[in-house]
């Protein structure tokens, strides 16, 4: 028989039985529309991560005392005092490093007249800007200069700006003390708002390192030194240099442990990612569970299909139909359904994912594969789910076909 007449008896059968037919389709809508909502969430979350990682910089290195054992006692990497000046001036010039800044900070009240804000004060350089992908909004960056003579100046996010001059004057040139320390604001920086983990981003006060240590902190070591590769793909190597220096420049013997710690935004980026991985397969997997649901109903309904039609059957393999005919048209019966299920799948998913962009204000991003890979599970469960019921239709004795009630 031709597969145009097959169609058409296909099609009829289904119009005959429309209800059944679309409640049977909404299992695979259901099934097809969350697995790309769900994908399409998992990835929305992952690029938004990588581009607020992007946005901290790629390529930044983070170097901190690490944690060791004096004497059999293992010492806190926060007593550590591993990093000194000299180090700083020694990985300047190393290669592969585009920038470096040393890092100190501390924690207390800002105040202006009658208006105070907790904050954190970072002791560092004019490279830290470069490093972070801060930008000076109004004012300008503390010199070469302020930092030799451990100057009362300091740049404030537009947190601190915020709560410290509440009606809206201009910062600039105008004095805070933190603590019992008067500075001088000589910039604001740009608004960068949240970071992935929810951290404000924009509290934060600058100042010259040496005036962090010798004004704040009276100490003669650094808490920490930020860097940049030259670029994302010299990472490692610049972080293999870092290492060989400080180890050098501590004396460290060859079977001795690192007395410092040095960490990548890479290392961040594959954590998150990997991270992300899992809970958009997780969540697909979870939307996975419909498709199946949803095929389990296509068998079912066409068992029943065959079981009401079983005299139909038999009368048309009396007059000539072959088994593959009959088989041929109960198989194109459940792909149908479950493509054309898997269809409207799509469009649904894909305003579904549109609607908690606009509602929820979540990420989204819909990837080609997730769509085809849906579109093609749903028209292998129609063939898988729809074989069965319609290799049973095939096999039936026709004169018993014929006789059944």
């Amino acid at each position: 028989m031709k597969l145009a007449n097959l169609f058409k008896i296909a099609l009829k059968a289904l119009n005959n039985n429309k209800l059944r037919c679309f409640l049977t389709m909404l299992g695979i809508i259901i099934g097809v529309a969350s697995v790309i909502t769900m994908l399409a969430i998992g990835q929305g979350s992952k690029n938004s991560i990588k581009a607020q990682i992007s946005e901290m910089g790629s390529n930044m290195i983070m170097i901190h005392p690490g944690n060791m054992q004096r004497g059999g006692v293992r010492q806190s990497a926060d007593d550590m005092q591993t990093i000194k000046i000299e180090d700083y001036e020694a990985l300047q010039n190393l290669p592969g490093v585009a920038a470096i800044s040393p890092s100190v900070n501390s924690a207390g009240q800002f105040v202006n007249g009658n208006n105070n804000y907790p904050s954190s004060i970072y002791g560092v350089t004019p490279d830290y800007l470069d490093i972070r992908k801060l930008k000076i909004k109004d004012g300008t960056i503390f010199t070469d200069q302020d930092i030799k003579s451990a100057a009362k100046v300091c740049i404030l996010g537009k947190t601190v700006v915020d709560n410290l001059f509440t009606n809206g004057e201009d910062p600039i040139g105008r004095v805070v003390r933190f603590g019992k320390i008067p500075m001088t604001v000589i910039g604001v920086l740009e608004s960068k708002g949240t970071n992935s983990m929810g951290q404000d981003q924009d509290d934060v006060v600058l100042a010259p390192y040496t005036t962090v240590m010798k004004r704040i902190l009276a100490i003669d070591y650094l808490q920490g030194l930020f860097a940049s590769a030259v670029d994302e793909a010299q990472t490692e190597a610049t972080i293999d240099g870092i290492t060989a220096v400080l180890r050098a420049n501590h004396r460290l013997k060859e079977d001795a442990d690192n007395d410092f710690e040095i960490r990548s935004q890479q290392e961040l980026s594959q954590m998150m990612n990997s991270t992300s991985d899992m809970m958009t397969v997780l969540l697909a997997c979870i939307a996975g569970i419909s498709l199946l649901v949803g095929g389990i109903g296509i068998m079912n309904i066409m068992y029943v299909s065959v079981t009401e039609r079983t005299r139909e059957i038999g009368l048309r393999m009396s007059i000539g139909a072959r088994g593959i005919d009959i088989l041929s048209q109960f198989l194109i019966e459940a792909v149908i359904i479950s493509v054309t299920g898997g269809v409207i799948g799509i469009l649904v998913g894909v305003i579904a994912s549109w609607l908690v962009t606009v509602i929820a204000n979540w990420p989204v991003y819909i990837q080609i594969y997730s769509v085809v890979l849906s579109f093609a599970v749903c028209t292998v469960t129609g063939i898988f789910f729809g074989w069965y019921p319609a290799q049973k239709a095939s096999n039936l004795d026709p004169i018993e076909a014929i006789r059944y009630e």
